[in-house]
């Protein structure tokens, strides 16, 4: 549930409707049996809640890299992010004329839980999108996106003529806002920080804008692209951030993360550089078109999971974002 936002997005853009349609449905599924109570990041295809992770001892993993596991034990953690997640990808049925099924009144109330659940939760500690197992924080990301899952419920309110809801949760989103922005601008470093009252970078800073916390051309997110930049980046790659994890200091660039890069730097004028960088990464498919999760700076080896969709997804979204309209070709 924690990508929905992001697959509906690469499938509305590859003009699958159909697809889209049917997992929009999936995560309503999900949603709708948990109410009003915490929804966890990861599911079963089959709804399973629960994926108990064990780890494969006799595999010693690709080159040696173990330990190799099955399941995954993120059904475990907070992900605070997930109720922005299914509220921006659930906004599609209310505008999206070429929907045989699209939302109505009913639709609206059944995801006003996930508005619920985030004013409930966007304050809160969790793992992060990142996943930290070892540690927990108040992370802006998952808070600026239970204020997106605020603000598109007002616009959906509105669209379909609420006025006392659209109202409230236009109001709700503007008192979160307000919040979190005081906690996550950095005023020494003139940057935004990771986490409420912090001083360390992630990538995820780096979709403020995609997702209308920030205009692109707002000088505090200019800011943090640069200072991001500095800090990950490594030539034409971009780290997801460099502080040690649970497998100890990265090594790899992160593939979605530079392609969120290069989508800042086209929100903040930059797109002769984020043309550039996005020549290189299509430079890095293999023969099949195909990205791993991660590439070796040094080398442009592919490491991590393969194939992976959060990389191709950053692929279908940047290549949309640096097209030229067809009024520009005329």
């Amino acid at each position: 549930l924690r990508d929905a936002a992001f697959v509906v997005r690469a499938l509305n853009r590859l003009g699958a409707t159909r697809s889209m349609e049917e997992y929009i449905r999936y995560v309503f599924n999900i949603v709708s049996a948990e109410g009003d109570h915490e929804v966890g990041p990861v599911f079963g295809i089959t709804f399973e809640r629960e994926l108990p992770e064990r780890e494969a001892e006799g595999l010693a993993g690709y080159r040696g890299m173990g330990p190799v596991r099955i399941g995954n034990d993120a059904w475990r953690q907070r992900q605070n992010d997930v109720y922005g997640s299914v509220v921006l990808a659930s906004a599609q049925l209310f505008f999206d004329q070429r929907l045989e099924n699209p939302g109505d009144a009913r639709t609206f109330e059944r995801l006003e839980s996930m508005g619920r659940m985030a004013l409930r939760m966007a304050e809160e500690p969790d793992a992060g999108l990142w996943e930290f197992r070892g540690r927990a924080a108040v992370h802006t990301y998952s808070a600026a996106m239970c204020w997106a899952a605020c603000d598109r419920l007002a616009h959906i309110a509105t669209e379909l003529g609420l006025t006392d809801r659209a109202r409230y949760w236009h109001d709700e989103a503007v008192a979160l806002h307000e919040r979190i922005s005081a906690r996550v601008w950095n005023e020494r470093l003139g940057h935004f920080v990771d986490a409420y009252d912090g001083e360390h970078l992630d990538a995820s800073l780096l979709l403020l804008a995609d997702i209308g916390f920030v205009r692109g051309r707002d000088p505090r997110f200019i800011a943090t692209v640069d200072a991001i930049g500095k800090a990950l980046g490594r030539g034409d790659y971009l780290f997801r951030y460099i502080a040690p994890d649970d497998f100890g200091t990265p090594e790899t660039s992160f593939n979605i993360c530079t392609f969120w890069y290069i989508e800042a730097l086209a929100a903040t004028g930059r797109k002769r550089r984020a043309r550039q960088m996005f020549e290189h990464m299509l430079s890095q498919l293999n023969p099949l078109g195909l990205l791993s999760e991660d590439l070796a700076p040094g080398t442009g080896e592919h490491w991590g999971n393969f194939p992976q969709t959060y990389s191709l997804v950053g692929l279908v979204q940047t290549a949309m974002r640096l097209s030229r309209r067809w009024e520009d070709e005329l």
